[in-house]
């Protein structure tokens, strides 16, 4: 307890003139919780537990170099690779590998470019032949023009995949039951987009959002459509286990400072999900109380 004195005349003066004296009195809270008393927060996908929620690509970016670079601002300890797109006619050429460590990172291959279910269970087969990859990307896409999910393709595909080891999460509409049926087909994760990938266009529709997360089972990470740091948050608000993203950070002016404020957002909004929002209100409520003023 701290008490402050204040008069416009000397304490003696006041005793002697019996004027009052106007007396302050502060009560200090005892040690209040802080950043540093929260346990560390993870997420598991397939047995396999993370610290960051925030999972980058790697394309997009101007060489190997800038996207290793991005990777450590970014935090990320998951990195997607397409693996229609990898280097296999050039042993010259720079490889991904050797820029961003799989050792250190875990690489998640995926099916970017595969329209069919044929295509991308081939795509993966090949995948694990090549790096005994297991937990795997599944994205089946329906057309060219907005690159959005065939979900019959999509549910077949996860129900082959995983009934051959494979651990899919999987890219998906913004469909609660979509997202149910593709975890009881095998799915480790369900990937809704947020909007069209590619665009920056945020979170359409966080209703529906919400509706999967809290139905699932699996981890739930918004994949695709995220622009920008305030979007990761809100994300991560409506309680997603993570956020995938590859745009947002290879097209930003200056993608290693997008990188780091990628990581913040998303643990930002983490925080923000866990600590609970305030309630909405119509009208104004002061936020200090008006009765008893002096």
């Amino acid at each position: 307890m701290v008490t402050f004195w204040k008069s416009s005349i000397s304490s003696a003066a006041a005793e002697q003139t019996a004027l009052p004296r106007l007396i302050l009195t502060f009560r200090f809270p005892e040690r209040t919780r802080s950043v540093t008393d929260f346990p560390a927060d993870t997420w598991t996908v397939a047995g396999r537990t993370f610290t960051s929620r925030l999972i980058v690509g790697t394309g997009k970016y101007k060489d190997f170099a800038q996207n290793a670079a991005a990777v450590e601002a970014s935090g990320a300890e998951i990195v997607t690779v397409a693996v229609r797109r990898v280097n296999v006619s050039d042993p010259k050429a720079p490889m991904l590998t050797d820029f961003i460590d799989p050792k250190k990172i875990t690489y998640l291959p995926n099916t970017a470019g595969c329209f069919t279910a044929d295509d991308a269970i081939r795509t993966l087969r090949l995948a694990r032949e090549a790096g005994g990859w297991d937990l795997v990307k599944l994205e089946v896409l329906g057309e060219a023009r907005t690159l959005y999910p065939d979900m019959r393709e999509t549910l077949k595909a996860t129900e082959i995949l995983a009934n051959e080891g494979f651990l899919p999460m999987v890219y998906c509409v913004d469909d609660p039951i979509a997202a149910k049926q593709l975890e009881d087909a095998g799915a480790v994760a369900v990937m809704p987009l947020g909007a069209p990938i590619g665009s920056g266009l945020g979170i359409q529709n966080k209703v529906t959002v919400r509706l999967i997360v809290e139905g699932a089972k699996v981890p739930v990470l918004v994949d695709a459509g995220v622009g920008t740091a305030s979007e990761a948050a809100v994300a991560m608000e409506l309680g997603c286990d993570g956020v995938l993203m590859n745009t947002a950070i290879a097209e930003a002016k200056e993608p290693i400072r997008m990188a780091r404020a990628m990581r913040l957002a998303v643990e930002a909004g983490r925080h923000a999900y866990l600590a609970g929002r305030m309630g909405q209100r119509r009208y104004a409520d002061p936020s200090s109380p008006l009765a008893g003023l002096i």
